[in-house]
């Protein structure tokens, strides 16, 4: 049962197969398992490959299923339409377009078990680039709130430095009047005259001045720092948003190009491995002798093509004799003194009608 199921996979023509040897079915057996595990192996890396797309178990395995059954078909197709010929090199031209299709397939077949084989090293370099993405999404946001969020604290820097230059003008002025009342500066004499009020009035204007530059200046800063504290959150808002997209930058083109950064012996080896399994079938084909069933198959095959060849020949021959008979019978009647004169006579007729229909139509129109 498994054997007949292994030459079905093959496409050999079973009803021929029949007649041959046991050596004969079991070569083509071979054949067809290695297209039936080909097809396999395709299945299980392009459901592996679909899962890392659709991230859905059951879709995977479905779309996985069909890619394997279309791998089958190919690898049937290819093996069942090379025949052995006489001239090994017209047979390795018949199978070189098959060849280079077996190889397309290979490296489809092997670069999503190459992902799986490794797969930790693989999530090491996209932890890497994960990382790196991180950190230029971050300098990116900060770009556009950075200069913002500098004005605003150069302002609040501003605020204070107006305060402190206020504060310095107060102190200043009250250092003068206290020495004007002690007496060691200005008009220096002891006792608060009329000099020191002057003096006192003008520090305790520049105190009022001073508490309320506080006073407007703490608004504006408290303002400001709000609006910054605003600007920080929307900063933090975008980077949490924009962070998930990173987070989930572990699809199939991210993993095919982080494989690309690992060294490239393991996986090229991986794949002349299925490289191999692809093209057996063909060369196991181009390569083993010319075999019974190979005999059988251009047998019938010539057999088919000499007769069809045959009933299209005798069909042109039938065909160049008939017209050759007809010919020569119309040669022959063509000098009938009686067919000529009939002919004379429908000609008249043919005429008369002709002219009495043309009389007609000048009439009606006049």
């Amino acid at each position: 049962m498994l054997k007949q199921f292994f030459i079905l996979c093959s496409g050999a023509d079973t009803d021929i197969l029949k007649e041959c040897s046991n050596g004969e079915q079991n070569k083509y057996a071979g054949i067809g398992a290695t297209v039936f595990f080909t097809a396999l192996m395709a299945t299980i890396a392009a459901s592996y490959a679909l899962y890392t797309v659709f991230d859905n178990l059951y879709t995977s395995i479905a779309f996985g299923f069909v890619w394997g059954l279309l791998i089958f078909n190919l690898d049937r197709f290819i093996v069942s339409t090379i025949k052995k010929r006489d001239n090994k090199l017209s047979e390795l031209a018949q199978a070189m377009p098959r060849i280079i299709l077996a190889i397309i397939i290979a490296v489809v077949i092997s670069k999503p078990l190459e992902l799986k084989i490794f797969e930790k090293e693989i999530n090491q370099v996209l932890l890497e680039q994960k990382n790196d993405l991180t950190l230029a999404n971050q300098n990116q946001i900060a770009q556009q709130f950075t200069p913002k969020i500098t004005s605003l604290e150069n302002e609040i820097v501003a605020l204070k430095t107006e305060i402190d230059t206020k504060e310095t003008e107060v102190n200043t002025l009250y250092d003068t009047y206290i020495s004007e009342a002690e007496g060691t500066a200005g008009t220096q004499l002891l006792g608060k005259g009329p000099v020191y009020k002057e003096k006192r009035e003008k520090h305790d204007a520049a105190l009022a001045e001073l508490q309320q530059l506080k006073a407007d200046n703490k608004a504006k800063i408290g303002a400001i720092e709000t609006e910054i504290a605003d600007l920080q959150t929307t900063q933090k808002t975008n980077v949490a948003d924009s962070q998930p997209v990173i987070d989930n930058f572990d699809g199939l083109m991210a993993r095919v190009n982080a494989l690309g950064e690992l060294p490239w012996l393991p996986s090229f080896f991986i794949f002349l491995l299925f490289l191999a399994i692809e093209t057996s079938p063909i060369f196991a084909k181009l390569l083993s002798p010319k075999g019974e069933f190979d005999y059988r198959l251009q047998d019938q095959e010539t057999t088919i093509k000499t007769w069809t060849m045959q009933k299209v020949n005798e069909r042109k021959l039938l065909l160049k004799t008939d017209n050759d008979i007809n010919n020569k019978v119309y040669n022959d009647i063509a000098d009938e003194e009686e067919v000529i004169s009939y002919k004379h006579k429908k000609a008249r007729e043919l005429m008369q009608l002709q002219a009495d229909a043309f009389f007609k139509n000048q009439k009606e129109a006049l």
